[in-house]
């Protein structure tokens, strides 16, 4: 209840930053526009609660949509592709108690900063068009390559020759009062603190289109530059809009071939999404990736059983959440409860709301994730972390979200395996009078592939121990090792864990809020 404040303005954030993500998914995915509404109220009311996660915020991904776009295609209908997400989500619990969920803690923080650097500066070059008005493509669209034959680049050139003034005129207006309401100096008032900037602005955006619809007519911003949410008005058209899975679509050997893609593409990428949110935590909460595995598996099947599409841990929703204050999983739920409200009883009033409001949002929150300072720190911490970071950062820019990760893994690991590797520790128990100790003598190198290992140890120390964490005989420690001995080391009192560590460097651990 004592985060409610903050929570709620945050999952209001969230939910106008998601809208237009879930209709614009389903658009480029070949699927009804109302599936991807339907798999964003899931991940709201249902993934929220059943995963650990206090940040990160479910629902369809940019990543999924060539998988989706093949598999309604490989199987010849969208009912038979619902089956395939019902089998998906099966599999991801699977995955789940058998604790698969350890493979994200194998990605080096440079490749996972490097992440959230490139989807920041994608989200600003992508909504550069919406926010001039020169673009009626899909809103939320991640690939460098586009299916009218345009790139990102090309696509920002060509929005500059194609300004629509009154979408202009809303936008800026609109990032004027975003910038505002981040002001410091005005948070010191009650109604800056209450109220969020994002929902003036979006409100303002409504009024602004409207004086111009009865005095201005050549600024008045058109239907393909605004919300377009399905206006359901009875139960009729409600069911109208909903579709089940085929469940005779089960002898079609394809249909395997597809569930599987889906699991592990929808398996990786939200366990890379929850690794950068717990970066993005101002708390330091770490996710349990296991638990995070069975709850994306109960979305996706429940997603499936009512005619949703896919869904993954999205990073761009989960970044929002932070960037707007959000506190606990309350925000993603909120946003879950006006998804569905906006579908029941605000489509009129929501397909209003011009793009270049929404865009001005995803503006701000694009430059929070890719600000000069972050370049500026990774550049400090050396060659080893930098240049892992850049190359994922201009992969991922040139590429996409999963193809850009594994180049930027496959450098980082290059420099890692210079690093000869070896047995990362040697663990020793010794009983004492007050609580029993425990020595952790690090080995000669410990490298990120260590990682892993180390933070599992440390996760299972038992409660009320002494631990002494010893790196005198190492002569390297992998920056991400030094990251996760710190943050234990901040969090080990909760478990009444003293912790006592001897001859390890100290790092300044990269605030990321």
């Amino acid at each position: 209840m004592a985060n409610l404040g903050k929570d709620i303005p945050a999952g209001l954030v969230v939910f106008l930053v998601a809208l237009p993500l879930c209709l614009g998914i389903s658009l480029a995915s070949g699927a009804p526009l109302f599936s991807g509404v339907l798999t964003g109220i899931v991940g709201g009311l249902v993934v929220a609660w059943a995963s650990g996660s206090q940040l990160s915020v479910s629902g369809p991904a940019a990543g999924l949509t060539v998988i989706v776009l093949n598999g309604i295609e490989t199987l010849q209908s969208f009912e038979a592709f619902l089956m395939a997400v019902v089998l998906a989500g099966v599999l991801q619990l699977v995955l789940g108690f058998l604790k698969a969920g350890v493979i994200g803690l194998y990605f080096p923080s440079s490749v996972i900063r490097g992440m959230l650097a490139a989807i920041g500066l994608i989200l600003i070059l992508k909504q550069i068009p919406h926010f001039l008005g020169a673009d009626d493509a899909f809103f939320g669209e991640m690939n460098f390559f586009q299916p009218d034959g345009r790139t990102t680049f090309s696509e920002v050139l060509y929005a500059f020759s194609a300004i629509n003034k009154g979408a202009l005129t809303v936008g800026v207006v609109s990032l004027v009062v975003l910038i505002l309401w981040e002001n410091k100096k005005l948070k010191q008032f009650k109604l800056f603190k209450l109220v969020p900037g994002a929902l003036v602005a979006v409100l303002l955006a409504i009024a602004i289109n409207e004086i111009f619809k009865s005095s201005f007519p050549a600024l008045a911003i058109g239907a393909a530059h605004l919300v377009k949410l399905p206006v359901i008005s009875s139960w009729a058209e409600m069911k109208q809009e909903l579709n089940f899975p085929a469940v005779e679509a089960l002898g079609n050997v394809q249909l395997y071939v597809v569930a599987f893609t889906i699991a592990i593409i929808a398996s990786l990428e939200t366990l890379l999404s929850v690794e950068a949110v717990d970066k993005l935590d101002p708390h330091k909460r770490r996710t349990p990736t296991n638990r995070e595995l069975k709850a994306q598996g109960i979305g996706n099947i429940m997603s499936g059983l009512l005619g949703g599409i896919p869904m993954t841990a999205v990073i761009v929703r989960s970044s929002a959440n932070v960037a707007s204050g959000g506190q606990t999983k309350v925000a993603s739920f909120v946003h879950g409860v006006l998804l569905l409200l906006s579908v029941l009883f605000l489509a009129d009033l929501l397909n209003q709301v011009p793009l270049s409001a929404l865009a001005a949002v995803l503006l701000l929150v694009g430059f929070k994730l890719t600000r000069p300072s972050l370049y500026k720190a990774q550049l400090k911490l050396g060659s080893e972390q930098f240049i892992p970071f850049v190359v994922t950062v201009l992969a991922i820019l040139f590429t996409d979200l999963l193809v850009g990760i594994c180049i930027g893994l496959a450098v980082g690991v290059f420099y890692i395996l210079k690093a000869n590797y070896k047995s990362p520790y040697f663990y020793a128990k010794e009983e004492h009078k007050d609580r029993e100790v425990i020595r952790i003598k690090l080995s000669e190198h410990v490298s990120f592939l260590n990682k892993a290992s180390i933070v599992l140890t440390l996760d299972h120390l038992p409660h009320n121990s002494h631990v002494v964490i010893d790196g005198e005989n190492s002569t390297y420690i992998d920056y991400d090792v030094l990251e996760a001995i710190q943050e234990f080391k901040k969090t080990a009192h909760e478990r009444n864990i003293v912790v006592e560590v001897r001859n390890v460097e100290e790092v300044a651990i990269m605030d990321m809020h």
